[in-house]
């Protein structure tokens, strides 16, 4: 491993492979049709990006933009609904087409009106087939948006997740990540959320803040644990380039007293829910004992079949990944999306990696490994004719000799409780040297 991987164990969370800073523009822009002409689509993902949120958060780096000029949410949905219509058509009629899984992400959905809420699941029903009652839903929210209007909406139409965006039941703390709200509006936002009776709340609490203790953490996390909250993801602070903390840092590169703060406060905080009966899904994610399964493998997608709607969505074909254009800076953003909304033919590909046979071996085992239950490796071999030694010895080895990989002649390769500890490091070092040359070649805007 490097020297800053070795000393940090915050490099980069991995949530996808290839990350979007990969991606380039495509020149052949292929047909929508052709990619998708011979993929099995019994079983895909249905992904709707809205791109809005009322604030922008200090470590934010998704692709979002503050507040919407008037009309500009609804040309955003009729843009949505050109590119449903498209990318339906793309999917064709031969083959049956089923949606096995549903969110709406951002950005923040729920900026968007009640009225709009039930167009944009009017999009995904009608124009794209997804069964929303049928099939796990996934929204996210903030403690802002989340009123009884919009829920109303969301739980009529079969929403068995809400994701709340908190990070804080301290207003100092919260302050200090530039996510303005109050405790009291936090908790309001949590009971309406709680009256809709959606079966999964998930909340998210992030770790590292300025000023935060361990005191402080377990008071938040305590304060979230009184909802009984099914789902509980406990994020490690990233101060990005171009997000509103990034202007008040004090310089670049590690720093290993931050670095040993937040270990130290995911420790506790594993810790504290593991003893208060919930159990551990990956390094950020913790599950209710009790708690319902949300779809065949939790949105941990190690194969392909996902479908995205939106300026900022990804799909995923077996040999490509594409998007639209990526940007973190408010401006470049504002331009993406009004381009998105002036667009009508949105039956080609514009952005993406092309994924080799290489490439899919190593998705498969990141988006694996990263999770508490780990590789099963029969799973791996009935899939790509090897075992994962034999495609990445070395590189498993490695972190067998950190202590980061347990018994590694198990049917299982599981990731150790210190291996989860530092999954962001973990994760990047298994990127290929073709996924890590275009990340850093990559120029931000």
């Amino acid at each position: 491993m490097t020297t800053a991987q070795l000393t940090s164990p915050y490099q980069h969370y991995v949530y996808a492979y290839p990350h979007k800073t990969a991606y380039r523009r495509l020149p052949d822009r292929p047909a929508l049709r052709s990619l998708w002409a011979t993929e099995d689509k019994s079983a895909l993902s249905l992904y709707l990006h809205i791109p809005f949120c009322e604030v922008r958060c200090g470590f934010c780096n998704l692709f979002t933009r503050i507040g919407a000029p008037e009309g500009l949410t609804g040309a955003y949905l009729n843009a949505l609904e050109r590119q449903a219509g498209a990318v339906r058509e793309a999917l064709g009629d031969t083959d049956p087409v089923r949606f096995a899984t549903a969110a709406f992400g951002g950005g923040t959905p729920t900026f968007l009106t009640a009225a709009e809420l039930e167009r944009l699941c009017d999009i995904a029903e009608h124009r794209m087939g997804a069964d929303l009652r049928a099939i796990p839903l996934s929204v996210e929210a903030s403690p802002a948006t989340a009123t009884a209007d919009r829920l109303t909406v969301l739980a009529g139409r079969g929403t068995t997740r809400l994701s709340l965006g908190i990070q804080s039941f301290v207003d100092s703390e919260a302050r200090a990540a530039v996510r303005p709200q109050r405790r009291a509006d936090v908790e309001a936002a949590l009971a309406r959320i709680r009256d809709t009776r959606i079966p999964v709340l998930n909340i998210d609490l992030i770790y590292g803040i300025d000023g935060q203790t361990e005191q402080t953490w377990l008071r938040s996390l305590d304060a979230a644990l009184a909802w009984h909250p099914e789902e509980l993801y406990l994020y490690p602070l990233y101060v990005r380039p171009l997000t509103g903390l990034d202007r008040h840092r004090a310089g670049p590169g590690p720093d290993p007293a931050w670095d040993a703060q937040r270990l130290r406060l995911y420790r506790a905080g594993r810790d504290h829910l593991l003893a208060r009966g919930y159990t551990q899904q990956s390094m950020r994610m913790f599950r209710r004992a009790d708690a319902p399964q949300q779809g065949a493998d939790d949105y941990a997608c190690q194969t392909d079949g996902m479908i995205g709607l939106g300026c900022g969505a990804r799909s995923y074909t077996a040999g490509l990944h594409y998007s639209f254009d990526y940007a973190v800076g408010m401006h470049e953003i504002r331009g993406i999306i009004d381009d998105y909304v002036t667009t009508s033919d949105f039956g080609r590909a514009e952005v993406g990696y092309r994924m080799d046979a290489h490439e899919a071996r190593r998705r498969h085992l990141l988006q694996s490994l990263l999770q508490a239950e780990g590789l099963p490796v029969d799973d791996y071999r009935a899939r790509f004719g090897n075992g994962p030694f034999d495609d990445f010895g070395a590189e498993l080895q490695r972190l067998v000799d950190r202590g980061w990989l347990a018994d590694t002649h198990a049917t299982c390769l599981r990731l150790t409780p210190e291996g989860l500890a530092h999954s962001d490091a973990i994760g990047p070092e298994l990127f290929s040297p073709a996924v890590r040359s275009a990340m850093a070649a990559y120029e931000r805007k």
